[in-house]
């Protein structure tokens, strides 16, 4: 073993470590960690990146269902058709990402990372309000950054197991901590997407409710918001849903979508306007 590789495993699992995986590469090799993106300060002109846009959660029954279309935006011009937005932080929980991707996906990287050192180092699973706490520091973190115009705004759900229930968690660029107790959305098309979950939405739904909800919302944004992509039959672009449960985190197949999607695309079609649950 190399006297880096000495050094990372004395400092990673000596006696009373910090848990941090973050602090960790600080300490020990700060290259590493995400650094400020083009621009060199405040005020000055930024490179155009990918925005990724809508996103959602919903509580139902059995836990939560999130949610993200497919589109990523370059200024007028679409960057991406396909990027994915829902990303499983561990077994229990589930974060989705808005604002610059570049960035967001980097911070959901380092935090899937930072939960699983936690869990090696004190051999036990954060709860989930200490989860959304972590989440919440790490976009504190992020601030220098969204002062350049890099904001990023996650949301974040789980089941608590200590409860038996599914919790959602939303959060502003500065890293102030909310938590919704029935369904949020945020990004570009968050506004319309929340009003179609307002009328679909209620407490105890089932699961395939909820996915279908998911899919309206998302529609619905689509058809009011550029910056959001709705489902596409003919591309095959489906939007990424996921569940979490008490068994687990688990994405909808684009198979099991597509019944569902072909249903809401019609029904938008046909009336004009989306139909409630």
């Amino acid at each position: 073993m190399s006297d880096w590789g000495a050094d990372w495993t004395r400092a990673a699992f000596a006696p009373n470590s910090n848990p941090s995986f973050a602090d960790l590469l600080r300490s020990t090799e700060p290259s590493a960690l995400p650094t400020a993106g083009p621009g060199g300060g405040p005020g000055q002109p930024q490179t155009p990146v990918p925005q990724a846009t809508t996103i959602l959660a919903l509580t139902f029954a059995d836990g939560v269902v999130m949610a993200g279309d497919r589109r990523a935006t370059e200024g007028y011009q679409i960057a991406d058709r396909y990027i994915v937005k829902v990303f499983p932080a561990d077994h229990y929980s589930a974060v989705a990402i808005a604002g610059a991707a570049g960035p967001a996906i980097d911070m959901v990287r380092l935090f899937q990372t930072e939960l699983e050192h936690y869990e090696k180092v004190e051999g036990e699973t954060l709860s989930l309000e200490g989860k959304a706490n972590k989440l919440a520091q790490m976009i504190k973190q992020n601030f220098p950054m969204a002062m350049q115009g890099l904001v990023v705004v996650p949301l974040f759900a789980g089941f608590d197991v200590r409860k038996a229930a599914g919790r959602i968690f939303r959060y502003d660029a500065v890293g102030g901590r909310y938590e919704d107790s029935s369904y949020h959305a945020t990004g570009s098309g968050g506004k319309d997407a929340r009003s179609a979950l307002r009328t679909s939405w209620f407490k105890g739904m089932s699961r395939d409710k909820a996915i279908r909800a998911a899919v309206e919302a998302l529609t619905v944004a689509s058809e009011e918001d550029v910056a959001t992509g709705g489902p596409d039959l003919a591309r095959g672009i489906f939007p990424v849903i996921a569940t979490v449960t008490g068994s687990g985190y688990e994405e909808i197949t684009d198979d099991a979508l597509r019944p569902v999607v072909a249903d809401v695309i019609g029904k938008v079609a046909h009336t004009g306007e989306e139909a409630p649950v």
